[in-house]
Formats: structure tokens, sequence, C-alpha cells
């Protein structure tokens, strides 16, 4: 199903275009004729999918992120659209290719997204791409996330709700990082630490803030 054939609420979005229709290719007839209810910036309205894709593959960051899919977790969906929003170069699953997209909110529509069987296949595809991966998981031994220098070229790698990494995955992080917590919780969401992780990259390299 596309986004164009998703429920329509009229209190979401854009109605049909009003006045003459701009002469550009990037903009789909469909959607200024009938409106756009997507879940797009406003920069993109009326955009072809293809052509926002386009625009967004001009401007993706330096970073990755992957997510381990043993137990189909609801929480692969908000990483996702997380993922969207910090404008990640693309997504990875590792482990079942089918995954709970519901979360996402059909943003990953617009990333570019590839699928690994194992940990294994994981940590090759970055090594043959000069990518570092970075573990994200509250463990013994992890470091903090505040205080370590992210590099550019880096896979943020986040595993399920509960269990958090697999073992065979921490084995092939370089490093595994934790985020600082002051409650009595033992951990937070893994939808929110992978927003709080991706924010991080971009503190550091969108805004040279370095960690420390």
């Amino acid at each position: 199903m596309s986004d164009k054939d998703s429920v329509v609420r009229a209190d979401v979005g854009v109605g049909p275009w009003e006045g003459p229709w701009p002469d550009d290719e990037r903009f789909d007839p469909d959607l200024l004729r009938d409106g756009d209810r997507r879940n797009v910036v406003d920069a993109y309205r009326y955009w072809r999918h293809d052509a926002i894709v386009a625009d967004l593959d001009t401007k993706r960051h330096d970073f990755h992120v992957a997510i381990e899919n043993w137990e189909h977790d609801f929480n692969i969906g908000s990483v996702v659209r997380t993922a969207n929003a910090m404008g990640a170069a693309a997504f990875h699953i590792v482990g079942k290719r089918r995954w709970n997209r519901r979360g996402a909110m059909v943003t990953d529509r617009y990333q570019h997204e590839h699928h690994h069987p194992t940990a294994g296949d994981l940590a090759s595809w970055a090594g043959a791409h000069g990518i570092h991966l970075i573990g994200i998981d509250n463990l013994p031994g992890s470091r903090a996330l505040e205080t370590y220098d992210l590099p550019r070229k880096a896979m943020l790698v986040f595993g399920q709700e509960g269990p958090g990494l697999s073992e065979a995955m921490r084995a092939e992080c370089e490093a595994v990082l934790h985020i600082e917590q002051f409650g009595s919780t033992r951990s937070i969401n893994a939808g929110a630490a992978a927003a709080i992780a991706m924010h991080a990259w971009v503190r550091r390299h969108e805004f040279g803030q370095k960690p420390g």
C-alpha cells in the first residue's frame, strides 16, 4: 500500500492545489488534484515520491542505523521513523526480513533499506564500506555515549526491546555505548534510546559539538 492509498484525514496535510499548476516535473498530478495528506515536511508537499527520495539523497548524513529483528519488535518502526527525521544514510534490518512497519508511519518508503541475515553479515557489509559498528546498549563495561567521540562514518546498532543487543552483535561492535540515566528504571525504551543516539551524532558532526 502506498501512502497515497492510506486513510485520508482532512486535518492533515493540504488540500488540492489552488491556482495554476506548477510547471515542474517533481510535482505529482494526482496530489495536485486531490491534495497531499502524507507525513512529509511542507517543502515536499505535492512532490512525487521518487522526487522526494532523489532530493533526500543529495543531503543524507554519513551515519547508518541497524536494528536486530528477532522478535518482530514494534519499536523498530519508531527507530526507522527517527532515522528518517535525522537524515540517516540508510537503515539495516538484521535477522528476520519482515519487520513491524506500523510505527514507521510510511517514512521507511523514503529511506534506503538493507537486510542482513546475521550480525556477521552486517559487519562484513560495514567493513567493506569503511563504516564503524557502534552498539547502543546499557551493558556492563559499556562506555558513556555522552563522552564518546562518535566517528563520522558510523553504524548505530540497536537490539530488541528487553534483551538488547545479541551476544553475536556485541562481538562485532568496536564499542558499545550506554546513555547515562539518573532515575530508578533499569533502561529506557529502545525507540527513545535510538533517538538520543542519532541526535548525538548530529550534534557532533553537523554542529561540531565535541563530547565531554
